[in-house]
């Protein structure tokens, strides 16, 4: 059995985490809750069957070694606590965003060894984005042209009350970071690397340091062009994707997870069908699932750099208003070390 623990047991260890390990109850086990509001984590453990409570990662760490951790806490934690889990020996699945600059994120890849750490992007898992990789791969909707990616979720101000929101220090980035990412994330499971990057952003609303809205224009080494859209901002709540091909346009539509339904193809030829073989809905049940084969087999899961980078660089074009290219922000660019580029007032 694979000996598992979840760090920090908030809403999305409760609502996600914990039914994707039950459905993997055949091959792994949580051993322990770890978090800092000790009743908290009691509830939980109560409420899951969870044997042991502990305040403190490295105690938990020393008395249970566990084989698997599930990082389920602030972002500004999540790169100490990925590289304390690592250097114990114990792989890593860590919610988004995993961290909160590429330095964080290379610090963590850095302390990969027998153990490796993985990122929670699970729309990239449902039937709907295998079929269309699959669809795109054989040639039957013709090449990628134009695309449309967009986050417009709504958060209201008591949604900033938590401290650490809203801030570059703790949450790293506004809706392009911490909610757009995963509709990102998606469009470039699809669509293949990306080239060229033009931003803007701004702070309309919310009382916060960073962005509540963002738009991108992305162009892809394919040659595709997309717009993206990430929002707190918007009363009716959406998550759409739209993906303009030779042949056909392919569209999904949901808020925070899709089944087949949520998918549509519009044809231009008759060769351009849509038939999914099966109705695998997007979830943590599902990537978790893929996470523990590669565990068993030790193949090493997918940290998320090139959307974390696509993201780094929506923020450089939108602070300076310039341009990014893909690999131009290295190790010796204000950006690579924090997404506002060490500037504390870019929105104002």
């Amino acid at each position: 059995m694979i000996r598992t623990a979840i760090v920090g047991t908030g809403g999305i260890a409760g609502i996600c985490h914990a039914p994707a390990l039950r459905a993997q109850a055949h091959r792994a086990v949580i051993v322990a809750a770890v978090d800092v509001d000790a009743a908290r984590a009691e509830a939980f453990a109560a409420e899951h069957g969870v044997p042991a409570v502990y305040t403190d990662l490295h105690t938990m760490i020393r008395e249970q070694r566990p084989d698997l951790v599930h990082l389920c806490t602030p972002p500004y934690l999540h790169a100490d606590q990925a590289v304390a889990c690592l250097e114990a020996g114990a792989w890593v699945w860590c919610e988004k965003p995993v961290a909160l600059s590429l330095a964080e994120l290379d610090r963590i890849h850095a302390a990969e060894g027998p153990a490796l750490a993985g990122a929670v992007f699970q729309h990239r898992y449902g039937s709907g984005v295998r079929h269309l990789r699959d669809r795109i791969a054989a040639g039957t909707l013709g090449r990628p042209l134009v695309a449309q990616c967009v986050t417009a979720w709504y958060r209201d101000d008591a949604y900033y009350d938590v401290p650490w929101r809203g801030t570059w220090r703790s949450e790293g980035g506004g809706p392009t970071l911490g909610h757009g990412i995963h509709q990102m994330d998606l469009m470039l499971d699809v669509l293949g690397e990306w080239a060229e990057v033009r931003a803007m952003a701004g702070r309309l609303e919310r009382d916060v340091q960073t962005e509540d809205v963002s738009a991108a224009l992305v162009r892809f080494e394919n040659g595709a062009i997309a717009t993206v859209v990430n929002s707190v901002l918007s009363p009716r709540e959406e998550s759409y994707l739209r993906f303009d091909l030779a042949d056909a346009t392919v569209e999904l539509r949901h808020l925070y997870g899709y089944s087949n339904a949520d998918w549509t193809l519009t044809a231009r030829t008759p060769r351009a069908t849509w038939e999914p073989p099966d109705d695998l809905p997007s979830s943590h049940t599902a990537q978790l699932a893929d996470f523990l084969d590669g565990y068993e087999a030790g193949i090493r899961p997918d940290l998320g750099r090139p959307t974390m980078e696509l993201v780094t660089a929506l923020y450089k074009a939108a602070i300076t208003g310039l341009p990014v290219r893909r690999g131009e922000i290295d190790a010796a660019d204000p950006f690579y070390g924090s997404l506002n580029g060490g500037r504390p007032e870019v929105f104002r």
